[in-house]
Formats: C-alpha cells, structure tokens, sequence
C-alpha cells in the first residue's frame, strides 16, 4: 500500500476531511489532495508531523510492504487500544455497576423478610393469615423482580465493554491514571471486605438475643434483620470486588483469569441465575413443608455460599 493511499485510510478512519487534515498540519487542501492523488510526496516535515497527528509510525507511513498500522507504542491494527476517556468511562460505569448488582443481591436476600414477618403477624395481631401470606409473597417478588432487572440492565450495558474480555493494550498515561484511582480506592475496599465479614459472623446475634424474650413475632423481625445485616455485607464485598477486579483488569496486573471475562459476555449473568434459584428452592420448601417460620434459613445460607458458588462457578466455565 503506497503513501497515498494510507495518508486516505488514515484520514477517513478519523472521520476528518481534506480540509480539516490541511488545517491540523498547516497546509492547504490542494495539498493534501495531491498527497492523496499519488502527485507528490510531503517532506519529512510534514511526514513526521503525520506519524504524530495519526498515533502511527514514520515506517507504516514510508514502507509499502508494510500493510497494516503499526502504531507509536507498539500496537498494531486488529487490537484494541483503550483511550483515556475509554478507561474512565469503564471505570466510572464499573463503579455504579457495583452499587447496582450489590443492591440487587441485597434486594435477593432481603425478599423474604416481609413474609416472615407477616407470617407471624396474625397470631399476635388482628390480620388474616391468608392476606399476610399474600402480601408477604407480593413483597418477596417485586424485590427479586427489581433484582433480576439491575442484573439485567448491568449484563446488557457490561456488552458495551466485551473488548476487554480480548487481547487489548492501553494508551500511554492510561496505566498511571488506573493506578492513581486504584490506590486512592484500596482503603475503601479493603475496609468494606472486613465490614462485609464482620457483618456475616454477627449476623445470627439478633436472632440469639430475641430467643431470651420468648416472643415469636419478635423473633421473626430478629430474622429479618439478621438477613438484612447478611445481605448488607454481600452488597460490601460485591461493590469493593467489582471495582477491584475493573481497575486490575485495565491494569491487567492480576487480571482475574479468563473465567471472570466469561461473566462479560451477553447471556451469562450468574447473580440473577443463583438468586432466582435461591427464591424458587425458598418457595418451593416454603410451600411443600408449610414451615414458613424454619425455612427462612435458607436466605442465610445462600448468602454466605454466594462468594464460594460464584468461584466455583468461575472454574467450571473457565474449563
């Protein structure tokens, strides 16, 4: 491919006309048109000023055999380069993501807390038990529907970022700013994974201290607070995690292996897949059994096993 011909590629592929190339390298259109028209060849001047207007090396612009871009820092076409404002805008997105998935795992856990309550309500106040059951379950789905809908809504804008899940390189100064970002963030997010632990161990306290007062309508609340102090901590870990596991990715300094990318890709979303299941096999139990008083454990449970199914979960696709 002859000068000409890459001087064209190179322009379009920036989306500037003859016109605005002339301006950014103080030349007339005529030109640049004669450039482009194989009529005459710029001087080393302008050719250097080319190489840096482009991002491309001085020997794509001069060697014919030489077909695809070799850029200045040593890519080359076919592999994405991530810009500065690329990098933030995954970043700044990552960060609200986390929020978002955390509060939906919240809203997972937290579900039944309303049935449990409402469940026990009619033995100590004037409800009818069928319409407590009825509310409470109304409850129970419109916070796993609200749920599913962040999972979702994060699976479909986390599309817009698959490139990552590839081989990628950054531009220059794009390390140092993900690396500025990540030290100002460690304190936050090696202090909200002790939270979240701290959270999880206390959170059968509630339940032990309401079973000195023999009251079972406050034990029931004393169950949904503790499934409130679990489900807070999950959503901790989720938000200190996710925008760890971003900015190491950026980084790809510890990348999370090619099983955390699986978790990218249109059609895999596993929180929303591991809740789901986890409110089907409740109200499956719930209803098979009649124990809604016992089997709100299950809530509990599912929450301290969500770090470990997620794992490994990450190991069976990443195989």
């Amino acid at each position: 491919m002859i000068l000409a011909d890459k001087i064209i590629r190179l322009r379009k592929k920036n989306g500037w006309s003859q016109e605005e190339l002339a301006e950014k390298i103080n030349v007339s259109r005529q030109a640049v048109s004669k450039w482009e028209g194989a009529q005459t060849v710029p001087d080393l001047d302008k050719i250097l000023q080319l190489s840096s207007l482009f991002g491309v090396t001085t020997d794509y612009l001069l060697k014919d055999e030489i077909e695809n871009e070799e850029f200045t820092d040593g890519t080359v076409q076919g592999v994405k380069r991530v810009t500065m404002t690329e990098a933030n805008e995954y970043l700044d997105y990552r960060k609200k993501a986390s929020y978002l998935i955390g509060l939906g795992v919240l809203l997972c856990i937290t579900s039944p807390c309303a049935l449990i309550i409402l469940s026990a309500a009619p033995f100590f106040y004037s409800i009818s038990p069928g319409l407590s059951v009825l509310i409470g379950i109304a409850v129970l789905l419109i916070f796993v529907a609200a749920a599913v809908g962040l999972f979702s809504f994060c699976g479909f804008r986390s599309a817009a970022y698959s490139y990552l899940s590839k081989e990628f390189e950054t531009e220059y100064g794009v390390n140092g700013m993900v690396k500025e970002r990540d030290n100002k963030f460690r304190p936050f997010g090696i202090a909200s994974n002790i939270i979240a632990t701290c959270l999880c161990v206390l959170s059968p306290l509630p339940i032990i201290a309401s079973a000195f007062l023999g009251n079972a309508f406050v034990i029931c609340i004393s169950v949904a607070v503790s499934l409130l102090l679990i489900g807070i901590g999950v959503m901790l870990y989720i938000v200190g995690t996710v925008q760890s596991v971003s900015m190491h990715r950026l980084l790809k300094d510890n990348t999370p292996p090619d099983e955390e990318k699986q978790n990218d890709k249109p059609g895999i979303n596993f929180p929303a897949v591991y809740w789901l299941c986890a409110t089907a096999i409740y109200l499956i139990a719930s209803f098979i059994t009649g124990s809604w008083g016992f089997t709100w454990v299950i809530w509990p449970i599912a929450g301290v096993l969500y770090p470990l199914s997620k794992m490994i979960y990450n190991k069976v696709i990443s195989k």
